[in-house]
C-alpha cells in the first residue's frame, strides 16, 4: 500500500504551535509583572482574612459579644472621623501588602545534623594524634567540642567537606614528614575518597588548611601555545600554583589556563626531562606534544623502544632527523647525537677563544626523544651490542652547553633498567597515571601536597622542575593521528601542527598519505656526520 503524505497542517503546524506557546508564555510573564502589586495585596487580604477567622475561632463564646461591640465601635469612630474611611482603606492596603510579600525562608546558620555528625566524627578521629596526657587544657579530647578545632568549614551539595581549617596544638610534630602523612591520610579517608585534597601546613600558626581540588580540564587539544623560544608547555595545572596563564582556543571561544612551562637551553637549570608512568598513562602523548613544540625552533631525533609506531606521523617531516624503532637505527642515531654534541662543544669553545659569537649551526636546538629505551637493553645484551643508554652520557652531561635536550620516557616496571646518567642528569621529572605516594616521591624527589587517586584520565599526573614545587599536571590531548581510535577533531588538531614533508635527496616527492612505522635514517645520519666532520 502506498504511503499517503501527511496533511500540510500537520507538517507545518508544529512550528506555529511552538511560536504560539512562546507568545503565550511571554504575555503571561508580562501580565505577571504588571499585576504583581495587585497579586501581592490580594494574597495579603487572604492572609488577613485567614488570621481573622482563626482569631474568631479561638475566642471563647462568652467573649464574642464584647469583641463584636468593640469592632463596631471602632468602625463607627472611623466613619465619623474626617477622612477616616480613606485612611482606613489605605492602612488596610498597606497591611495587606506587608503580609502578602514573598517571604524567603531564612538560611540555617551553622551545619545541619548530618554535617555536625561528620565534623564530630572527624574530630574524634584526630584525638589520638593531637592530644597528650600532659596537656592541662587539651584542644582534642574524647567527647569534646569540635567548634574550637574547626573554625572554618564548607560543604558541597552532597554533604561532603570541600574546605576545612584545622587547628592543632603546638607540640604536634608538624615538621616531620611521617606525622604529616598520617594526618593527611586520615583526613583523606574521613572526608571522602575519590577526590584530590590539597594540604597547606601553617607551622607558625599551628593550622592546617584542607581544600578539595577541582578536576583539571581534559578537553585541551594540541595547538600552538603562546610561548617564547626555549619554553615548552608540559601541561596545565591549578591556578593557585603558577602565576602565568596561556590563552587557549576552545571551540569558538577562548580561555586562559595556567600552564606548567619547562625552560630549556643554555641558561636552563633543568636541561633534560624524565617521564615515568604506567602503560596507557599518556607518556607517548607527552612526547608527541613536546616534539610538535620543539619542531617550531629546532630539530628532533626520536627513538621508540616499544615498536608500536606511535611517531609514524613525524616520519619524513621537516626538522625530524630520524624516527627509529630498531636497535641498529637507535644505536646509529644516538651515536650521531653524541658526536654532534661533541662537535658543537668544540665549535663553541673555538669561537669563544677567538672572541667570536657561537656559530649558527650550534644555536639551533637539537632534541633527542627516547620512548622506552630500556626495551633495547635486553636486545643489546642478547646481540652483544652496546646499550643505547650508554650513548646518552655525552648529550646528558654536556647537552645544555651544546643546546641539546634529552627527553626519556619509560614505565615503572623498567625503572631499575635506567642508566645512572639518565637518573642523575634529568632534573625535570614528570609522573603520569596512577602511582603510589612512594613512587611519586622516588621519581619527583618530594611528595606532592595532594592525595593521589586511583582512577585518573590519560595524561594526568604530577610534574616537578628541579627543586621547585610539585604541580598537578594534565597533558594536552595529542594522540596519534593515524590511530583509528582517535577522534576526528583531535586528528585534525595534530595534523595541523605537523611540519611539511621533506623532499628526498633524489628529488622524488614523498606522498602526503605515506605512513611508516620506521624511517631508514642511516643515510641521513651519515650525511649529518659528514657535515659535522667537515672543516
Amino acid at each position: 500500500m502506498a504511503r499517503r503524505p501527511l496533511p500540510r497542517i500537520l507538517s507545518t503546524g508544529s512550528a506555529q504551535i511552538a511560536r504560539s506557546r512562546e507568545l503565550a508564555r511571554t504575555a503571561a510573564d508580562s501580565a505577571t509583572d504588571v499585576l504583581h502589586p495587585l497579586i501581592t495585596i490580594t494574597r495579603g487580604l487572604r492572609r488577613l482574612a485567614s488570621a481573622g477567622r482563626r482569631r474568631w475561632a479561638e475566642t471563647p463564646k462568652d467573649r464574642r459579644g464584647p469583641l463584636l461591640f468593640l469592632v463596631a465601635s471602632v468602625v463607627l469612630v472611623v466613619a465619623l472621623v474626617p477622612y477616616g474611611p480613606l485612611l482606613a482603606v489605605i492602612s488596610l492596603m498597606a497591611a495587606a501588602a506587608w503580609h502578602g510579600r514573598e517571604r524567603k525562608s531564612p538560611e540555617p546558620e551553622g551545619p545541619d545534623e548530618s554535617q555536625t555528625q561528620r565534623l564530630q566524627s572527624l574530630y574524634e578521629a584526630l584525638v589520638p594524634y593531637f592530644s597528650a596526657a600532659e596537656d592541662p587544657d587539651p584542644l582534642y579530647t574524647h567527647g569534646g567540642e569540635w567548634e574550637k578545632a574547626f573554625p572554618a568549614y564548607d560543604f558541597d551539595a552532597t554533604g561532603r567537606i570541600t574546605h576545612l581549617l584545622v587547628r592543632y596544638p603546638a607540640y604536634f610534630t608538624d615538621g616531620e614528614a611521617e606525622s604529616r602523612a598520617r594526618i593527611e591520610q586520615l583526613l583523606h579517608a574521613k572526608s571522602g575518597r575519590g577526590r584530590e585534597y590539597h594540604f597547606t601546613w601553617d607551622e607558625e600558626g599551628n593550622e592546617l588548611t584542607v581544600t578539595v581540588l577541582a578536576p583539571l580540564p581534559t578537553d585541551i587539544a594540541a595547538q600552538r601555545f603562546v610561548t617564547a623560544p626555549g619554553e615548552t608547555v608540559l601541561g596545565f595545572t591549578d591556578p593557585t600554583q603558577v602565576q602565568r596563564t596561556l590563552p587557549l582556543g576552545n571551540g569558538d571561544g577562548q580561555r586562559d589556563v595556567p600552564p606548567v612551562v619547562w625552560r630549556t637551553g643554555i641558561r636552563s637549570t633543568e636541561p633534560h626531562l624524565l617521564v615515568m608512568g604506567q602503560p596507557g598513562s599518556g607518556t607517548s602523548t607527552l612526547l608527541r606534544s613536546i616534539a610538535l613544540q620543539a619542531l617550531q625552533y629546532g630539530d628532533v631525533v626520536i627513538v621508540e623502544g616499544g615498536g608500536t609506531g606511535e611517531y609514524a606521523c613525524l616520519t619524513g617531516r621537516d626538522g625530524v632527523l630520524a624516527v627509529e624503532c630498531g636497535l641498529a637505527g637507535a644505536l646509529a642515531s644516538l651515536e650521531w647525537a653524541a658526536t654532534e654534541t661533541e662537535r658543537r662543544l668544540i665549535a663553541v669553545n673555538h669561537a669563544r677563544q677567538a672572541g667570536r659569537p657561537a656559530p649558527d649551526d650550534t644555536k639551533r636546538p637539537l632534541w633527542v626523544l627516547l620512548d622506552r629505551p630500556t626495551a633495547f637493553t635486553h636486545l643489546a645484551a642478547a646481540d652483544g651490542r652496546k646499550d643505547p643508554q650508554s650513548l646518552l652520557q655525552v648529550p646528558l652531561r654536556h647537552g645544555r652547553a651544546a643546546n641539546v635536550t634529552v627527553v626519556v620516557a619509560d614505565q615503572f616496571d623498567s625503572a631499575e633498567a635506567l642508566s645512572d646518567p639518565v637518573r642523575q642528569h634529568t632534573r625535570a621529572r614528570v609522573v603520569l597515571g596512577p602511582a603510589t605516594a612512594e613512587q611519586l616521591e622516588a621519581v619527583l624527589g618530594a611528595p606532592p601536597h595532594t592525595t593521589p587517586v586511583a582512577q585518573v584520565p590519560p595524561g594526568r599526573g604530577y610534574a616537578r622542575l628541579g627543586t621547585g614545587p610539585v604541580h598537578r599536571l594534565q597533558v594536552p590531548a595529542t594522540p596519534d593521528p593515524y590511530d583509528d581510535a582517535t577522534s576526528e577533531a583531535d586528528r585534525q588538531a595534530v595534523l595541523a601542527l605537523l611540519p611539511e614533508r621533506t623532499t628526498p635527496a633524489d628529488g622524488e616527492t614523498v606522498p602526503s598519505d605515506a605512513v611508516g612505522s620506521e624511517t631508514v635514517t642511516s643515510e641521513a645520519v651519515a650525511s649529518e656526520a659528514v657535515v659535522a666532520e667537515a672543516p
